[in-house]
């Protein structure tokens, strides 16, 4: 304990560096679970719709109409709670959830585990880190809630 304390008084900067960094591997981590848990890359989430998941696009009908993923089906963010249903045979089987940016399919994810469904994931930094992959997209109308 001495020399813990002998530590701490000769190298002030480097003990308040260190507790620092713990205290934003906490708030990372926190953020992290907040944010709805498990997500995903572009390439794995491409080998998750090549397994037959369910793809869901939480953003706005013309941000939906702009561009989207292959196969997604369009259920808003603020509506995915009351229209769960339509996603009710994939409650056992992965969900992909996605977004702009990757920060509301976060709440949607919440919102779908919170109604029973134990395989969802969203898309790590959501359709931004999809196009920077240069992944295709589908624009115009597509399966709608179905």
């Amino acid at each position: 304990m001495n020399r813990l304390v002998e530590y701490t008084t000769n190298h002030p900067f480097l003990v308040i560096a260190a507790a620092i960094l713990a205290i934003l591997a906490v708030a990372i981590e926190l953020r992290h679970r907040a944010r709805g848990g498990t997500s995903i890359g572009p390439n794995d989430a491409v080998r998750l719709a090549n397994s037959g998941a369910a793809i869901v696009d939480v953003r706005s009908e013309a941000d939906y109409e702009a561009g989207h993923i292959i196969d997604a089906r369009h259920i808003p963010s603020a509506e995915i709670a009351s229209r769960a249903e339509t996603l009710k045979k994939y409650k056992e089987k992965p969900v992909l959830l996605y977004c702009e940016n990757g920060l509301a399919s976060g709440a949607a994810a919440r919102a779908l585990r919170g109604l029973g469904f134990t395989k969802v994931v969203t898309l790590r930094g959501g359709l931004q880190s999809w196009r920077q992959e240069n992944l295709p997209l589908v624009k115009g109308g597509g399966r709608k809630g179905k």
